[in-house]
């Protein structure tokens, strides 16, 4: 999937995935990963999320990784808004870093970023970063995650569904492929199991939530 598809989907509005709320698995499953007080969480391809804001206000700090400098800006001046958060602004090789204490925003390719740049990361918290790429890209993202955050435990969503009824994405992500990208470096752990065939178009769908742990 190319880079363009992406800028297109944001400057043309069309964020369908974009939650008008923080999501409900987030604050129902997050003390599943046992964080301690400030604890660094990933947040990857975060788009404009309010997942972030609400994480900062829980007293984490955050650390978010978009493409999109359109979502970016509306992230930032969400946070500018609600928690009057004002970030530094810094030039990378490869990417634009804002900064704040609390939070660090990075601008430009995933697999640009690398560790050095994000540092210490505590927890990974990926709701629309794995399903949002086709089978293609999976393997290299769940191991550039694996690397640059030497595999802290994560709080992961899937979407499942019947691939040939639908493009994507959002894509399908079947039980059997997670367990293969990430198996080999964490003790995989299955909370919820959700039905949501009423809310997708008709079809049969399910979200699943995931304990990831080394």
């Amino acid at each position: 999937m190319q880079q363009d598809f992406w800028h297109q989907r944001w400057q043309e509005n069309r964020i369908g995935f974009h939650q008008p709320q923080p999501n409900d698995y987030l604050i129902q499953y997050l003390p599943t990963l046992a964080l301690q007080p400030h604890a660094r969480i990933l947040v990857p391809l975060s788009g404009k999320t309010l997942d972030i804001g609400w994480l900062l206000m829980q007293g984490f700090r955050v650390v978010a990784i978009e493409l999109s400098p359109v979502a970016v800006h509306a992230l930032m001046q969400q946070l500018k808004d609600d928690l009057g958060i004002v970030f530094e602004q810094k030039q990378l090789e490869a990417c634009v870093h804002y900064h704040h204490p609390e939070i660090d925003l990075f601008v430009g390719d995933f697999f640009d970023v690398s560790n050095v740049e994000i540092g210490q990361i505590d927890a990974i918290y990926d709701r629309a970063a794995l399903i949002a790429l086709p089978p293609e890209m999976r393997a290299r993202y769940a191991q550039h995650l694996i690397d640059i955050t030497q595999g802290a435990v994560q709080l992961l969503v899937s979407y499942q569904y019947d691939q040939d009824s639908f493009q994507g994405p959002p894509f399908s992500v079947e039980t059997e492929e997670i367990k293969q990208l990430y198996a080999s470096q964490y003790s995989i752990r299955q909370l919820a199991h959700v039905e949501l065939s009423e809310q997708h178009k008709g079809r049969q769908a399910q979200e699943k939530i995931w304990h990831l742990s080394r």
